[in-house]
């Protein structure tokens, strides 16, 4: 039998789930797919999506460090660009940045200081 792995699925750490649910749905436009309480009054772990991007958000002390930095291998960071920009965010305005290694980002950090890098490859002779 040979090693396979399905997916990576990171779990950053949150501290108010209103809070995220603007920046990662309203913002982000990614879907809040589902959250678990052990009581009504404990705190959250959470799934959103968009596509084939998975997250898991939670306000458990241990889960994830804020201020992790993610890299997200994609395609369509123009598009993406724009959609944000058009949605003139009050908390942010993220750019675009190409890089010497030949790969396009789009850096936005979350409320909880966990940061997002949306990277498409723009050079194929790069790696």
């Amino acid at each position: 039998m040979t090693v396979r792995f399905n997916e990576t699925i990171p779990v950053l750490r949150i501290f108010d789930v209103a809070t995220a649910r603007e920046f990662y749905v309203g913002f982000l436009g990614m879907s809040w797919d589902w959250e678990h309480r052990f009581e009504p009054d404990l705190p959250v772990f959470a799934q959103v999506s968009r596509g084939d991007l998975v997250l898991f958000l939670s306000e458990h002390f241990g889960d994830g460090t804020p201020g992790t930095k993610l890299i997200l291998r994609m395609q369509g960071v123009v598009a993406l660009h724009g959609e944000l920009t058009a949605k003139a965010y009050r908390h942010q305005r993220p750019g675009l940045h190409d890089q010497p290694w030949g790969w396009r980002d789009l850096e936005v950090m979350d409320p909880f200081g966990n940061r997002l890098v949306f990277s498409e490859r723009i050079d194929p002779e790069c790696d």
